[in-house]
């Protein structure tokens, strides 16, 4: 399984379908994604989902450059409100059409 720690997604299954979550650590016993958004889904408390059930959005060459997707990658630990804001900038961009993708 690739780490996809730092990565962004749409739930595509489940309750959250259509959800968008950054993927905050890996449950490799179970083979999991570990997904939080800062608001449903706190970062102390992520959701356990299976790599099928989503849908990644940046990834295969396409990165999203935001200092909270850097923590992650390099390990360290990142608030809820860190995590809100990294999302809203996403979605913003995806919005408008000019996905930031470095």
């Amino acid at each position: 399984m690739c780490d996809y720690t730092g990565g962004i997604v749409l739930a595509e299954a489940g309750r959250d379908k259509g959800g968008l979550f950054c993927v905050v650590g890996m449950d490799r016993d179970q083979d999991r994604l570990l997904l939080a958004d800062g608001r449903r889904r706190k970062a102390s408390r992520p959701k356990a989902k299976k790599p099928g059930h989503v849908r990644l959005l940046t990834g295969d060459g396409r990165t999203f450059g935001h200092p909270v997707i850097e923590k992650l990658k390099q390990g360290q630990p990142v608030s809820d409100r860190e995590l809100r804001r990294a999302l809203a900038a996403f979605k913003e961009g995806v919005s408008l059409g000019e996905r930031r993708y470095d």
